[in-house]
């Protein structure tokens, strides 16, 4: 899917809401939080440094595929608090899904776990996929707690995939069906 550029799309959570990324959200902000490593210790990205160009170059990524690049905003004062991803394959009928909140302010209040939610759930009902994927390192406490409160059942692993800090670390697969 084209991300539209006059955002018509927007996705209601109870505390956030979803919009779909653009280049005006690649800001000073959004790249502090892919050049954090403490905001991406479990995340690839710690690997990389980003910078406009580079960010600007994976939003296009996402122009004529049924991929999907969300900004998270709080509703209230719209102030941006992460982003979020779904990997569609129509042809199967899932979607994979990836979530970063990068503004600090915001962990443990459970904005991830109403974005998450309310992306789960849109693509489920509206977007009518069959399931939805999701995973997490086993170190990753926060994300395991948001993917299973939101509804996710675990459906396997792949042990010692990843290096985290130097010790080497499972990562869990989840997953919800539609007619769950």
């Amino acid at each position: 899917m084209t991300q539209p550029t006059d955002r018509p799309l927007r996705i209601e959570g109870a505390r956030v809401w979803l919009q779909p990324f653009a280049q005006a959200d690649v800001t000073p902000t959004y790249l502090g939080w892919l050049n954090d490593p403490v905001t991406t210790r479990y995340s690839n990205q710690r690997f990389s440094r980003h910078t406009r160009e580079s960010s600007l170059a994976y939003l296009r990524s996402f122009d004529g595929s049924p991929n999907l690049f969300f900004s998270v905003r709080r509703r209230g004062d719209n102030l941006a608090l992460g982003t979020m991803t779904a990997y569609v394959t129509k042809h199967h009928g899932t979607a994979d899904m990836g979530i970063l909140i990068g503004e600090r302010s915001a962990w443990g209040q459970g904005y991830g776990l109403d974005a998450w939610s309310s992306l789960l759930r849109w693509l489920l009902a509206e977007r009518s996929l069959r399931k939805v994927t999701a995973g997490a390192l086993d170190c990753n406490t926060p994300m395991l707690r948001v993917m299973e409160k939101s509804g996710m059942h675990a459906e396997g692993a792949r042990r010692r995939q990843e290096i985290v800090e130097g010790e080497e670390h499972d990562i869990l697969y989840f997953a919800r069906f539609r007619d769950d």
